[in-house]
């Protein structure tokens, strides 16, 4: 299962986003986490020390590795430079899946040792001075997309990312890339903005979301967000000491978390859960290629050169069926 977490900036998504992580773990799922974030967080809300979070391999720094990986001998993609971060995978690609050993997974993810045990963890990476002027946001998640395009995963593994604060991912087809977009919202005018413009935005694509009440404090929060979102109001987080304990880097073990908040944790879980009987891998491939070809015509030809439009396979449907390893 692929889960996004999204909100504004302040709303607590990377929190919550480590919170699911732990909790995914104490129920045995493997996971495979993603820091999408330009601003750094993920690491340090699963326990990572300053140091051990700015260690973190960039996966923008390894883009050339990942594209020469999972292009594989798909003959419609002549290089790895000629590919762009929507190009989707088609015969002879390599596709990634959440419990393998892979170049990708060696030069990009990182083990984090939880309470209940390991996860994966991968960092799109910050900006960096040279980066300041001529590099965008989204020039560091093209690698991200690119993976989630080339990952096949099933129903009891997980793949969670904690994206950029906002509705930046709409840029990209980024966004279509999730069987579950939780959007972590707090009850004020600003904190449901976000969920308006994301609301919009999914609405002609599928886009499954619900919204996790955050910071809320009594039964005035819990009607006016009732009001606001309706019934894509999943659940709500109360107040947590757990929480404030991680956040000054002392987090007791997480069997100690507040019965409440686990219970909630497990409503995500669920939901999660449920939706992998709306997957609709044609339509997820079909959504792919749409970007791809969006991005190719808006400035995706121009930059490699290549007609990007060739590289689309008619054929191929990206599934758990054709997830069938490679040599190499």
């Amino acid at each position: 299962m692929k889960i996004a977490f999204v909100g504004k900036g302040g709303s607590g998504k990377t929190t919550l986003s480590s919170l699911f992580i732990r909790h995914l773990t104490a129920n045995e799922a493997p996971v495979v986490a993603v820091d999408a974030d330009i601003n750094q967080h993920l690491g340090a809300a699963l326990g990572l020390t300053d140091e051990e979070a700015a260690a973190l391999p960039a996966l923008g720094a390894h883009l050339p590795l990942i594209k020469d990986y999972l292009r594989g001998s798909n003959p419609r993609i002549a290089s790895a430079e000629a590919m762009i971060k929507t190009t989707p995978p088609g015969e002879g690609s390599r596709l990634l899946r959440v419990n393998e050993d892979n170049p990708v997974y060696d030069a990009c993810a990182r083990p984090v040792r939880l309470d209940d045990g390991e996860i994966r963890l991968m960092a799109t990476g910050p900006f960096t001075e040279s980066d300041l002027g001529v590099a965008c946001y989204h020039s560091k998640v093209g690698a991200v997309e690119l993976c989630l395009n080339h990952l096949v995963d099933g129903p009891d593994e997980y793949v969670v990312v904690d994206m950029t604060a906002g509705s930046d991912s709409f840029a990209s087809g980024m966004f279509t890339r999730f069987d579950m977009t939780f959007l972590v919202a707090e009850p004020t005018r600003k904190g449901v903005s976000v969920y308006r413009q994301y609301k919009e935005y999914a609405r002609d694509f599928g886009v499954s979301l619900k919204v996790v009440g955050n910071k809320v404090q009594g039964e005035d929060d819990l009607d006016f967000l009732r009001q606001e979102v309706g019934d894509d109001l999943l659940v709500t987080m109360a107040h947590s000491n757990w929480v404030r304990a991680m956040e000054k880097g002392r987090p007791p073990r997480f069997e100690l978390l507040e019965a409440d908040n686990r219970c909630a944790l497990q409503t995500l879980q669920d939901a999660a859960e449920d939706s992998y009987a709306n997957r609709d891998w044609e339509r997820y491939t079909r959504q792919m290629v749409h970007f791809h070809l969006r991005n190719a015509e808006s400035w995706g030809n121009a930059k490699t050169g290549v007609d990007l439009a060739s590289q689309v396979d008619p054929a191929f449907i990206l599934s758990e069926a054709s997830a069938v390893p490679l040599p190499g």
